[in-house]
């Protein structure tokens, strides 16, 4: 981030409390005029910064508010089975986030389903047959504190 300034912080700091903020709102509160500052956000997203926009939704009121966080170990783990079983997860739609890590397991992964049944079925019929799964320990969130 070496050569952003203190504009291009500014501006993605702000998209990042509020996305659709409009640009000529924006501009006034990172303290510039509105094609500099729109001129400053397409720079931003052509060299990578921004990735993209998002919407959140009230996943309690989708059905979706039971999480849990599941520690994942392969029974191997050379280049071939972390590629299977990074293909495989990528596919899951239940599967919010998942992470390598340097850890006891190979992998966290975030996962989002209605509620005990469903993940219950998720993990004997889903997660289980993924390839190279040898191991799986699952931590259930009682409650949302900060995302």
């Amino acid at each position: 981030m070496s050569d952003l300034d203190k504009f291009d912080k500014a501006i993605i700091r702000e998209l990042q409390k509020n996305s659709r903020v409009s640009v000529t709102d924006l501009a006034k509160i990172v303290g510039l005029s509105k094609t500099p500052c729109k001129i400053r956000m397409d720079r931003l997203e052509q060299q990578g910064y921004i990735l993209g926009y998002s919407l959140l939704v009230d996943r309690a009121k989708l059905g979706e508010s039971h999480v849990a966080f599941v520690q994942v170990t392969l029974s191997d783990t050379k280049t071939e089975a972390l590629n299977a079983f990074n293909k495989a997860v990528r596919l899951i739609p239940e599967v919010e986030q998942c992470h390598m890590t340097a850890a006891t397991f190979d992998y966290l992964l975030k996962v989002r389903t209605t509620d005990m049944d469903s993940y219950r079925k998720f993990l004997g019929e889903t997660l289980s047959k993924l390839p190279f799964v040898l191991h799986s320990s699952t931590y259930v969130v009682m409650e949302n504190i900060k995302d």
